[in-house]
């Protein structure tokens, strides 16, 4: 083939900077999340799984499977089109209501994942808005890039959670052009909170709108799961919130909820949501079911059984010299600084101590700040905590890392 030197010219690169990403191949088992089977080549081994974005364990939920089952019972296994062309289903119907109320915004729209969610709306906005100019957090997901990118707008790019650099920005350009800010609540590598009453501050000041994806946040904090919005009590502030249902949710699929006019006009404009087959209706009702109990008392059980979990996990982690980097989330990110290394504690971790973490490396994190990210959840025991902490301090010794100062 002509041009698969080029192919394979990639491939090398990424195998010699120690980026290159293998998948496991997870068996996990019904409702004894998060131990599962991890098939190889050679055979298989029992492990616990620490990475997983299923925080809750709602995957497993049989409330939530019991709503899948019912649904793929009705209404067969594909949703049969987009939603123009015999894809809404009543199940869809609900789940747009449910995420519009969740939210308290007149309208929700589904999409097949959160990425498409990002990049379908915001690259419809340059459409919608004419001069219009985004301003994005340099830290923003993947999605979000690619969505602005594709808007075709000028985009000015803001120091991470920097709302003075933001305001300078802002300043120097036109009061009259439609602005934007992009921005996450929290962002899934560092764990960190962006300051959302303050850019909704600023938005007011310039008269711009907020876009604000909350996708590692809904279900896992405010009273009813809505985020970190509904948990600051400036929800109504947001103009566009988008989200996910394959986090938390424990399902597939992604959302925005918004005012039911900005909702219609994306819903007839953008070509993301327009041409893509909608969402299996077995999904949309798995989802459905997920947030109505995420809405509820046992929500809030799990979310606060979650943080304590999380916040236990950080603590061991201190207490054995481990360079946990710190934030105010659920994630506990382990910082290694070496491609190679972080991919070899992962590996050693994997194969002889049956601890499934994967390395998070560049592009995904800047170069040098390669880490292991734990999401520790209700279901981690304190027990599988103290072995999974004996067994990085050995692998930690065995590859000559580095304790925290």
């Amino acid at each position: 083939m002509k041009h698969l030197k080029a192919f394979e010219d990639a491939l090398d690169t990424i195998h010699e900077e120690g980026r290159y990403r293998v998948f496991v191949d997870l068996h996990r088992h019904r409702g004894q999340f998060p131990r599962a089977t991890a098939r190889f080549e050679h055979g298989e081994r029992d492990i616990i799984v620490w990475c997983s974005n299923d925080y809750l364990g709602m995957g497993q939920d049989d409330a939530v499977l019991d709503a899948m089952h019912e649904a793929i019972d009705k209404f067969g296994a594909g949703s049969g089109g987009t939603r123009n062309i015999s894809g809404t289903t009543r199940y869809h119907v609900d789940l747009e209501r449910e995420l519009a109320d969740l939210h308290g915004k007149s309208g929700a729209l589904l999409f097949t994942s959160g990425y498409v969610a990002n990049d379908a709306t915001l690259s419809t906005l340059g459409k919608i808005l004419p001069g219009l100019i985004i301003y994005s957090d340099a830290l923003n997901h993947a999605s979000m890039i690619e969505g602005i990118r594709r808007a075709g707008v000028d985009r000015r790019i803001f120091r991470h959670n920097d709302v003075d650099h933001l305001r300078a920005l802002m300043q120097n350009d036109d009061p009259d052009r439609p602005k934007l800010i992009a921005f996450e609540s929290v962002y899934s590598m560092d764990g960190d909170v962006g300051p959302i009453e303050a850019i909704c501050d600023l938005a007011a000041e310039f008269d711009a709108m907020t876009y604000l994806d909350e996708v590692h946040a809904v279900g896992m904090y405010g009273t009813e799961g809505a985020g970190v919005a509904q948990r600051d009590e400036v929800m109504h502030r947001v103009d566009i919130i988008e989200g996910t249902l394959g986090k938390a949710y424990g399902v597939m699929g992604g959302y925005i909820a918004a005012h039911e006019t900005i909702i219609d006009a994306i819903r007839s404009t953008a070509s993301g949501f327009i041409f893509t087959t909608s969402t299996c209706p077995v999904m949309a009702a798995g989802a459905l079911a997920s947030i109505r109990k995420l809405r509820s008392e046992e929500g809030r059980v799990l979310r606060r059984a979650h943080q304590d979990q999380a916040a236990l996990l950080k603590q061991k982690f201190r207490d054995h010299g481990l360079p946990v980097m710190e934030s105010d989330t659920h994630i506990v990110p382990l910082l290694v600084g070496d491609p190679e290394k972080c991919k070899a504690l992962s590996d050693t971790l994997l194969f002889d101590f049956g601890i499934y973490v994967q390395p998070i490396n560049y592009p995904t994190v800047p170069r040098g700040t390669e880490r292991l990210r734990f999401t520790p959840g209700p279901v981690h025991t304190e027990a599988m905590m103290d072995e999974l902490v004996a067994a990085i301090l050995a692998v930690w010794k065995q590859l000559g890392l580095e304790a925290a100062a």
